[in-house]
């Protein structure tokens, strides 16, 4: 058998011996890193839909759709880049396809990319650091909302109040991370469900208050709508393009699941809820005020509804950050972090958690947290863009237990420990972004010229991608089509 996961030794879980059933919800998830041998994988691909639904039934979604009015966009106009933005769930789908080749997660997966050395920068940089800030900007808008119900109900303002319910979401949300991959599997198609009831009914309110004869005060044409448009894109886009672990969710399943049901699935899952509820944000700004959206959709919401509305958006936090936090803790193990996943888990919460009461109690250092995230598409895109090259040059064929190895002379050692394809891609891929981003603080020579149409998403995806096919030699020559036993 494969390398074990070292949960069995630090957590204190006992290790499943070979012929024993998978993983079950509401057990400690034995699994970490290591390889999931075929007789412990268990479940069909279309149990993926429930799971990327409920982190996108979500209220981001609605302000995200706003967002596209408020820059000055027709409502036609807003409803195209919000279709096309999230067309790139596509490419999450076809990364999750990795996940049941190869058994384990994908930041394991990305040795293969980067090598053994080189890929513990890469996941430092794109599956822990980064999943951080997210972890807490998530927890803050919830925290926020919930803090707003509470002083309706009555409580008293108070810092100790407040800090009592940031720490009580956050818990909510390290108990799925902790519980792990059957837990998550078993509660997301509940809160896929109930979110979406919840999310229905204020979209009924919503488009009972649409104004559908909608026009901006003055119309965008020419350059300025071009730049409009692809800036919205790279908004819509930004999202998919930042969930790199949908092959630590796919990895139970046996090896022979379909390619395309395994990406089907995911992309759908997390495409259908991404578009109606980015495109009832839309709606919602044709008539009201959606510069403050909670403010702005509570008006119009029954008084007895706002509290189901409020918790909605807690579980929906939940459901999006419990992803984040469950395959954040799996990056810290394969960066070389000796800790068992609960433990590994528990120190990107305690972290996040700890940015997330400086930010709401002590100072607001989410305006720079923000900033940073204007970049995040300069470095999720052409990482995203190497990882779905590789699967495309291997053919999808991973082999789990030697991308376990990080010993020298190992399959994915390459030159000591670095891929110079892969890094050179991404690399490449980067400064592609840079010079085509447009931010608050930043833009690009290449923007600049276009008049500060942002490509920097398109372009560091698309470069990354020719350039390792260009480049990856390599990993065609270590692309196998059996797994070692």
């Amino acid at each position: 058998m494969a390398v074990r996961d070292l949960t069995a030794t630090v957590d204190g879980d006992e290790a499943m011996t070979a012929g024993e059933p998978g993983e079950q919800a509401g057990q400690l998830e034995s699994h970490g890193i290591d390889y999931i041998p075929e007789e412990e994988r268990q479940g069909r691909a279309r149990e993926l839909f429930a799971v990327w639904a409920a982190p996108n039934v979500s209220y981001l979604s609605l302000v995200v759709g706003a967002a596209m009015i408020l820059m000055g966009l027709t409502l036609v106009q807003a409803l195209a880049v919000i279709v096309a933005g999230n067309l790139l769930w596509v490419l999450t789908g076809v990364l999750a396809v990795s996940g049941p080749a190869a058994g384990t997660t994908g930041s394991v997966i990305s040795r293969a990319m980067y090598g053994i050395r080189g890929n513990k920068v890469m996941v430092a940089l794109t599956g822990w650091l980064i999943s951080a800030a997210y972890l807490a900007l998530n927890w803050s808008g919830a925290s926020v909302a919930a803090i707003g119900l509470a002083t309706r109900l009555g409580a008293p303002k108070s810092p100790v109040i407040d800090g009592v319910i940031i720490c009580a979401i956050a818990a909510a949300t390290l108990v799925v991370s902790v519980y792990g991959h059957a837990t998550i599997m078993r509660l997301y198609s509940f809160l896929s469900v109930a979110l979406t009831i919840v999310f229905v009914v204020v979209s009924g309110y919503v488009l009972a208050h649409t104004d559908w004869s909608y026009r901006p005060a003055q119309s965008l044409h020419g350059a300025q709508l071009w730049v409009t448009l692809i800036g919205g894109f790279a908004i819509i886009a930004s999202t998919p393009l930042s969930y790199g672990n949908s092959p630590d969710l796919a990895r139970y399943l046996p090896r022979d699941s379909k390619p395309r049901a395994v990406a089907g699935w995911t992309a759908l899952g997390a495409f259908l809820p991404s578009v109606l509820f980015t495109a009832v944000g839309a709606l919602a700004a044709t008539a009201l005020n959606m510069s403050d959206p909670e403010a702005a959709l509570e008006g119009i919401l029954p008084a007895w509804f706002i509290p189901v509305f409020v918790i909605a958006v807690v579980l929906n936090t939940v459901a999006n950050n419990g992803l984040t936090a469950y395959s954040a803790g799996l990056a810290l193990q394969s960066i070389g972090v000796r800790l068992g996943r609960v433990w590994a888990v528990l120190i990107i919460g305690i972290i996040a958690t700890a940015m997330t009461l400086y930010a709401l109690l002590v100072f607001d250092f989410l305006t720079s947290v923000n900033t940073m995230l204007e970049l995040v598409v300069v470095v999720t895109g052409p990482a995203v863009g190497v990882y779905v090259a590789d699967i495309w040059i291997c053919r999808n064929r991973y082999d789990g237990p030697k991308l376990l190895d990080e010993s020298r002379g190992s399959t994915f050692w390459y030159d000591a420990g670095v891929n110079g394809a892969g890094v050179t891609a991404f690399l490449a891929g980067a400064l592609t972004g840079v010079l085509c981003v447009s931010t608050s603080f930043w833009t690009g020579p290449v923007s600049s010229l276009l008049g500060g149409a942002n490509l920097s998403l398109v372009a560091g995806l698309v470069v990354s991608a020719l350039v390792y096919v260009a480049l990856g030699r390599t990993r065609r020559r270590a692309a196998v089509t059996k797994p070692a036993a």
